[in-house]
């Protein structure tokens, strides 16, 4: 594995993050990895796509980031992109034991070459339930008795993504930041309550016109409105927490796999994102797979087989996550991106990626504040 993933893997993730809030909490059976304070009023705000070090570039722009706490950063999981780390929030688990590795796997016995589950689209053949068999801890919470909330996009409700990584939750449809704020609120109105927040304007911003660029400040600007609702209206004694998912980069290089040279040869199907290939393969390849495309990429891509899995996803790997793990994982370093050939004019006009190992990716912020 790279430096960079070592350096990442001394770091709290998600998991490590959402035990501690619900052992906060009073949940039973969880641990205090960040050795949080006690509290009775949680509100948790998760900003996908925000990236540590793209915080810290643009923060002092908006007082309101002044007046939380900055704690140390967290880690994103590999891969670092959101159908894998909202799934680590919700049940406080690694990805080798939910079982949620990527934006696109291959569904096991789907036949040959096999489909692909989009995990944030979903598909009606595919039981959330079954898929994702970990229960959450929205749901351990509910059944001792903590109120929970996920508060979110009407269009996420009742989702096969949303049933399978976040399910239990009491879900308050909300697609304005004033109703945000509102439900937040409402939400929080006893003692023993939790809130999950969650936005999605600084991810699309920075996938459609990049990092830093005049979208992506003023998703960040929606942000801090809903920041400064929260600390202005949530009662007393309300403990707010801030993160994301992942961070991004901006595109540097582009290849297209396959193009001009034999690397699909032995490809059955392409998964993951260009960030972090999942690539199936016909059986008893893998080894002549790996090191062909170990003398393509040279230093450009770190190449994983099944047998390193433990390094990328934890080291408890279920038999679900072995099934769908790509034969080969590649990761391309610096702002290399590789594009999927079959998808390659859509992946293309992407500016913003993530999904590998570099800080800008992997390193997400925490930040805290209580009313």
């Amino acid at each position: 594995m790279s430096s960079e993933s070592h350096q990442a893997s001394a770091r709290s993730g998600l998991a490590e993050l959402s035990q501690s809030i619900f052992h906060s909490l009073g949940l039973n059976e969880t641990t205090n990895y960040l050795a949080f304070d006690q509290s009775t009023r949680t509100a948790l705000v998760l900003i996908d796509g925000l990236g540590f070090n793209a915080l810290k570039k643009y923060q002092s722009e908006f007082p309101i980031f002044s007046t939380f706490t900055d704690r140390s950063p967290l880690t994103s999981d590999f891969p670092s992109t959101t159908a894998t780390n909202l799934v680590s929030l919700g049940t406080g688990v690694n990805p080798g034991v939910h079982g949620m590795l990527g934006y696109t796997t291959r569904v096991p016995r789907s036949g040959e070459p096999g489909r692909l589950l989009n995990a944030l689209k979903w598909d009606e053949r595919v039981d959330p339930l079954s898929w994702q068999k970990v229960p959450t801890l929205y749901e351990r919470a509910m059944s001792e008795g903590l109120s929970v909330s996920h508060i979110a996009e009407k269009r996420y409700e009742g989702s096969g993504f949303t049933r399978a990584g976040m399910r239990g939750a009491t879900y308050l449809g909300a697609n304005y930041i004033p109703d945000m704020v509102d439900m937040a609120v409402s939400a929080h109105s006893n003692h023993g309550s939790f809130s999950y927040l969650y936005l999605n304007g600084v991810d699309a911003a920075g996938h459609s016109d990049g990092v830093g660029s005049e979208k992506w400040i003023a998703a960040l600007e929606s942000v801090t409105q809903l920041l400064t609702g929260l600390v202005e209206r949530l009662p007393s004694d309300t403990q707010i927490y801030l993160t994301a998912d992942h961070g991004m980069l901006n595109v540097g290089e582009k290849e297209i796999l396959g193009e001009g040279n034999t690397l699909l040869e032995q490809v059955t199907l392409i998964g993951g994102e260009a960030r972090a290939r999942h690539i199936y393969l016909r059986e008893g390849s893998e080894m002549d797979v790996a090191a062909q495309w170990r003398e393509h990429f040279a230093d450009r891509v770190d190449i994983f087989t099944k047998q390193d899995a433990h390094e990328l996803f934890g080291n408890e790997i279920s038999e679900d996550a072995l099934d769908r793990m790509g034969d080969l994982i590649a990761v391309p370093k610096n702002e290399l991106v590789l594009l999927d050939p079959a998808i390659a004019s859509k992946e293309t006009k992407m500016v913003g990626h993530h999904g590998g190992f570099t800080p800008d990716e992997v390193l997400i912020p925490l930040l805290s504040y209580r009313t």
